[in-house]
């Protein structure tokens, strides 16, 4: 059913904004020590990411689960290590369990009594591996009920920052294409190129600063390009949201 036309939609991304792809390092470690698996889990995190815009590019797809698992190989080559088949699906299924970042429990907290906002995860993983991080990870799924809708990538066969991959998102939750309905929902993400992305389609977006770095993205000059605003923390974010949409609503 689709949410109120009143309603706000946030869309949060899940990998590095809801869920730390950096926590994976604690299985890793298992395997390689606790000098090495950093090193693994950023190789991988990165080649998971090159794959899908190489696809986007090239005009081609593959399901986010087995780009997942390529670019885990991919980056233990890097490194000249390997793994049995047994210890790489253990540590695919452990994807799904990945850790949320410390403020990201609060925050989900206080959005759940926020009966005007309808919040979504829109994410570039399957749908299967998007269900079984939010209803079954430990950290995530005391407040899978905040969330009302589960949007992936599957069936558009593109990745973000493609634009069909935003204007599925308006469709799953009942909006239009249009730059006026684009502008109704807010992504949040902790990806840069998710970001622009959902700016050039007419999204309000929302960046969450995961690295503390600041921004840094030059692709695209000028605030259309970038983030509309930005926050180290959900803390803070979550305080401007009140504040911004009390004046909003004229409160």
């Amino acid at each position: 059913m689709a949410p109120p036309p009143s309603n706000i939609i946030l869309a949060f991304d899940l990998y590095g904004t809801l869920l730390s792809t950096d926590s994976i390092a604690q299985q890793l470690t298992t395997h390689f020590g606790p000098e090495k698996a950093p090193q693994i889990a950023s190789l991988w995190r990165r080649y998971q990411l090159e794959y899908t815009w190489r696809l986007n590019s090239m005009n081609q797809t593959a399901s986010f689960s087995t780009l997942t698992s390529h670019s885990l190989t991919h980056a233990l080559a890097s490194c000249n290590l390997s793994l049995s088949p047994s210890s790489t699906a253990s540590l695919l299924k452990s994807y799904d369990s990945l850790s949320t970042f410390p403020d990201v429990s609060p925050a989900l907290e206080a959005l759940a009594s926020a009966p005007d906002i309808t919040a979504v995860v829109f994410s570039n993983g399957t749908q299967a591996m998007v269900a079984n991080s939010v209803h079954s990870s430990p950290d995530l799924s005391p407040h899978s009920s905040v969330f009302k809708h589960i949007v992936t990538v599957d069936k558009v066969g593109k990745f973000k920052p493609a634009p069909e991959v935003y204007f599925h998102l308006a469709e799953s939750v009942g909006r239009g294409k249009s730059r006026e309905e684009m502008a109704q929902m807010w992504l949040v993400s902790g990806n840069p190129f998710d970001v622009v992305g959902a700016r050039a389609v007419g999204m309000q977006a929302a960046w969450v600063d995961r690295g503390g770095e600041g921004w840094t993205d030059t692709l695209v000059e000028g605030e259309e390009g970038g983030r509309r605003w930005w926050w180290r923390g959900w803390g803070r974010w979550w305080k401007w949201w009140g504040w911004a949409e009390g004046k909003r609503r004229g409160r």
